[in-house]
């Protein structure tokens, strides 16, 4: 049984940084998913994959890892690339394309 510790990322519908600062340590698969041969459905026999249990930093991850006697990995860090626009850039001069209805 592995788990995985890492941050989440954004939604993309989200502009804001909740819930963003959080880690979560998640269990990986045991099995494969199968379909339900009636509904069609995907059905699954693992019921550690419906844990998932968030901390306020690494080290508190890894804490409740060690001692439960967990094995687990820790995912790197991903920094979310900022890029700054304005709505002004929408009509500027040195646009690439321009500007057409």
């Amino acid at each position: 049984m592995l788990a995985r510790i890492f941050r989440p990322a954004r939604t993309a519908t989200q502009s804001g940084r909740a819930k963003t600062r959080e880690w979560a340590l998640v269990f990986a698969p045991a099995a494969a998913r199968l379909p339900d041969p009636l509904m069609g459905w995907t059905e699954s026999t693992d019921m550690n994959g419906q844990v998932h249990l968030t901390f306020e930093s690494r080290e508190e991850a890894v804490a409740y890892a060690q001692r439960r006697g967990v094995a687990f990995e820790v995912l790197p860090d991903k920094k979310a690339k900022q890029i700054v626009k304005a709505y002004a850039d929408n009509f500027a001069f040195h646009r690439k394309e321009p500007w057409t209805h």
